[in-house]
């Protein structure tokens, strides 16, 4: 699977007419695969596409929740366009999901998130990133099942966003998912991810631990 960098959108070429979950071929209007640079270092994860992203085809664009998002990247100096853009202009960073398509009255299930791990893992294995920003809940247990050492049950959303966790070969730094958080909140993972941006982190891989 080769990256293709003149295209932002699914850049590896992934299955755009994946029925891999039958259900949620009839719910979704696309399949909403990864979207950014290929030689990021930073990689957001949200758990599911909602509507807005459904629609866009783009990871975190067309609602609230990506302007809030975008909003935050532009304050880092990862993303050069409008907070409501489409097809934002994206630098060292990509954006993706755990799992790929929208149900507007529910979650994925624990089966959907599993057909659509391949996925996920391949854009990791070939993007190669330092740290990995799970956004939300659900996202953080996923990945940091996947690839932490800690138990996900010491895993919490509130208490993690905007910490480093270390572990196997990436470091994470949890993010609520942006339109529940407060202003203070925001400005907490800005500051912390700024000094993050700012420190050794590409010399995290291959550390054990938390």
């Amino acid at each position: 699977m080769d990256a293709n960098q003149d295209e932002l959108s699914n850049p590896f070429g992934m299955d755009e007419d994946c029925t891999n979950c039958p259900a949620l071929c009839e719910t979704r209007e696309q399949v909403v695969h990864g979207y950014g640079d290929v030689g990021a270092d930073f990689i957001f994860i949200g758990e599911t596409p909602e509507a807005g992203a459904d629609g866009t085809g783009v990871p975190f664009t067309g609602d609230e929740t990506g302007r809030v998002l975008l909003s935050i990247l532009r304050r880092l100096g990862l993303c050069g366009s409008a907070v409501d853009s489409e097809e934002p202009e994206l630098a060292n960073v990509f954006l993706t999901y755990t799992a790929r398509c929208h149900h507007p009255e529910r979650p994925p299930t624990d089966e959907e998130l599993g057909n659509c791990e391949p996925y996920l893992n391949a854009e990791i294995r070939m993007i190669n990133p330092e740290i990995l920003v799970p956004v939300g809940e659900r996202a953080l247990e996923e990945i940091g099942t996947e690839y932490t050492t800690t138990p996900v049950e010491e895993l919490d959303i509130v208490d993690d966003h905007a910490t480093r966790i270390r572990g196997r070969g990436f470091e994470l730094m949890p993010m609520i998912t942006p339109d529940e958080q407060t202003d203070e909140q925001t400005q907490t993972f800005v500051q912390s991810f700024s000094a993050l941006m700012a420190s050794d982190y590409r010399q995290t891989k291959g550390r054990r631990g938390r």
